[in-house]
């Protein structure tokens, strides 16, 4: 549920899209009343923000020289708080990242404790690494809520800077009751080390060769390339790219690329036209781009983009998609406002 694949996304989907999807502006693809509450990313990421975060954690971590290994003791979690209220149960489990080099070492993850507030875990998480590397390095350890449907809740976190953690000091050695806190925007950010994508997008409110009554304009958008994606296997990566114009969840809305190979740089250099925009709709609407890394099995998520007003609304109706960053709507609003040009930029992929 971690590595959010793409099946874990058709089983959420059938519970989400709504028959509805048939009131279309104009000729557009374009849903005009945002019957759609979430999208590909809503399903995958976690939940941040919805769970109130209390209780504590307890853990020791220590360095063994003689195994050149940092071990963290996980013993367990007191007074969590509740993921599922309308069952009122939580199903807790423990994570662990080295920060910033989060994806060289991976995550460790204790069991899912099912059921409890109070879990009890007494597990050891291991990281061979030299103890010189630990100086630059923060521990988080978050606590996290395991869902069947693949969207996990964030119950709060502990983050220790190793770099100024005494080894010697015989207390850090101590099994210590930790308070979890929620998570912070900006810490958010430097976890997700997820690349960057360079695009351009164009408005074209009269497009050429269409009908002459068409009062509807069109979007381009120029996926080029993308920079530093993130190795969630191995050290091969195949990446592809995925665009949908929200609200508009239909496969008729659905666009992708073809797969680069073996790169984290992959250069796609493709466009891709939407129709039907009139220029109020530009207010309404968001481009939500996903990249993945493309396997036999499954397609694994690896970082996104929305690109729209980040208004917290569509038509009227509250949604969650509509949570551009400054960068991300920055570039929608040049575009809005530069009809007949393209406007490009290099943006910071996110788990959304």
């Amino acid at each position: 549920t971690d590595t959010a694949s793409e099946s874990s996304y058709s089983l959420g989907r059938i519970k989400k899209s709504p028959s509805s999807l048939t009131n279309l502006s104009g000729s557009s693809g374009m849903a005009s009343l945002s019957s759609v509450s979430g999208s590909l990313m809503s399903i995958y990421s976690a939940d941040f923000g919805n769970v109130d975060v209390k209780g504590n954690i307890q853990f020791a971590i220590d360095y063994v020289e003689q195994l050149n290994e940092l071990q963290i003791f996980i013993c367990q979690c007191k007074d969590l708080a509740v993921a599922d209220v309308k069952r009122q149960r939580s199903d807790p489990y423990v994570k662990t990242y080295l920060l910033p080099e989060k994806y060289k070492l991976g995550k460790r993850k204790t069991s899912v404790k099912k059921k409890t507030f109070n879990p009890v875990y007494n597990e050891i998480l291991r990281y061979k690494i030299e103890k010189g590397l630990l100086k630059d390095q923060s521990l988080n350890i978050s606590v996290w809520h395991n869902d069947t449907f693949g969207r996990n809740s964030f119950l709060g976190e502990v983050e220790l800077d190793l770099g100024t953690w005494d080894w010697n000091d015989k207390s850090n050695k101590q099994i210590n009751w930790f308070p979890l806190k929620p998570r912070t925007s900006t810490m958010a950010l430097k976890l997700e080390n997820r690349g960057e994508m360079k695009l351009a997008l164009q408005y074209v409110p009269h497009p050429v060769g269409g009908k002459k009554t068409l009062s509807t304009g069109e979007v381009h958008i120029w996926v080029k390339e993308c920079h530093d994606l993130p190795l969630l296997r191995g050290n091969r990566l195949n990446s592809f790219i995925k665009c949908t114009i929200l609200p508009d969840t239909s496969r008729k809305s659905r666009q992708k690329t073809r797969t680069v190979a073996k790169t984290t740089n992959p250069v796609f250099n493709h466009t891709m036209v939407y129709d039907g925009f009139r220029p109020e709709d530009l207010k309404e609407a968001c481009i939500e781009l996903t990249v993945w890394d493309h396997n036999k099995l499954a397609n694994h998520f690896l970082g996104g983009l929305r690109i729209g007003l980040g208004t917290g609304k569509s038509y009227g109706t509250t949604v969650d998609w509509m949570d551009s960053t400054s960068d991300e709507t920055a570039l929608w609003e040049k575009m809005m406002n530069s009809p007949n040009t393209w406007i490009e930029d290099t943006l910071p992929l996110r788990m959304l």
